[in-house]
């Protein structure tokens, strides 16, 4: 049985997110994007959906979370089933609601880790791959843990201030990701979301500003954040959350400096190992990580429905 709701209760709230650790401890790999489980817990945009799988007697099976984005062609979704109740048609009958709910949509959904089962059943549905992301890591054994970048004349950099920079970095953040489906749309409620969970730390979240004569002009950021142990790994392990690098101030050497402060500040936080995420198209970034020591971990893929009709 699936069912589909604009908001679950609280206390299938709990239900799911306990599916998700037993999915992350079987896989070692975390079954939806954080962005899934913030909306899961404080809701998002109208149009999303969190569906559920249960037996005959009530007990969870699955989760679905569905997107139905007011100014995109497509929809979007995450699905997820626990680890007990796999090879038994679960996620074929949430991928089935996803598809009704859809419409005339072309839906995209994410597999996390690109496990056999989530690969199995896209291609016998016939979707396609449209997106890779992939996981790199990198020790970070060897980082200078006080660095001292050369800025350009005129830069500072030093932490955020919340109630205070909400506003320009939400702007440097739109400039810098405008061609970027999910990072590029951040509102004011999105970074507020962030802002109130238990892993932020400001003193983490480096913005570099330049004084001109209007006043201080933001031109880049690099926030942080560490993963508990058992979320990603083992042990915890920091990320390389957001880069971003106004495109007026690029060629400046920012985003080298602003990635040397937040992977000292990650090992002075006594973690041994960092991650980011980067598109695998993205090849000249790619590339780039390689030569500051990343290697590939994991890869997410989005798989796409051929269009209706």
């Amino acid at each position: 049985m699936v069912d589909d709701d604009a908001r679950l209760p609280a206390d299938e709230v709990s239900e799911v997110l306990g599916l998700l650790a037993a999915a992350t401890a079987a896989d070692g790999v975390r079954p939806v994007s954080e962005e899934t489980e913030l909306r899961l817990q404080h809701g998002g945009p109208p149009g999303g959906r969190d569906l559920t799988a249960r037996d005959d007697g009530g007990v969870l099976l699955g989760y679905a979370r569905l997107e139905l984005p007011h100014d995109g062609p497509e929809a979007e979704a995450e699905l997820v089933v626990g680890p007990q109740a796999r090879r038994r048609g679960v996620g074929s009958a949430l991928l089935t609601r996803l598809e009704h709910l859809a419409g005339d949509r072309p839906l995209r959904f994410w597999a996390h880790g690109e496990l056999p089962g989530s690969t199995e059943l896209a291609g016998a549905r016939g979707y396609t791959r449209a997106r890779v992301l992939l996981q790199m890591r990198r020790p970070l054994e060897g980082v200078d843990p006080d660095p001292r970048p050369a800025l350009p004349d005129g830069v500072t950099v030093r932490p955020f201030r919340p109630g205070t920079d909400e506003e320009p970095w939400l702007a440097v953040n739109a400039r810098a990701f405008a061609h970027h489906p999910e990072q590029g749309r951040w509102s004011a409620d999105d970074l507020a979301v962030r802002e109130a969970e238990p892993w932020f730390d400001p003193a983490g979240f480096f913005l570099a500003w330049r004084q001109e004569a209007a006043g201080p002009r933001l031109l880049g950021f690099h926030w942080t954040k560490v993963h508990p142990a058992g979320e990603t790994s083992h042990q915890p392990i920091g990320e390389v959350y957001v880069l971003g690098i106004d495109p007026d101030a690029q060629g400046l050497g920012l985003g080298r400096a602003l990635t040397d402060l937040g992977l000292a500040h990650l090992r002075r936080a006594g973690l041994t190992q960092v991650l980011l995420y980067v598109e695998e198209e993205n090849t000249t970034a790619v590339t780039l990580y390689e030569r500051t020591g990343f290697t590939r971990h994991a890869v997410d893929v989005s798989w796409r429905s051929a269009p209706a009709g």
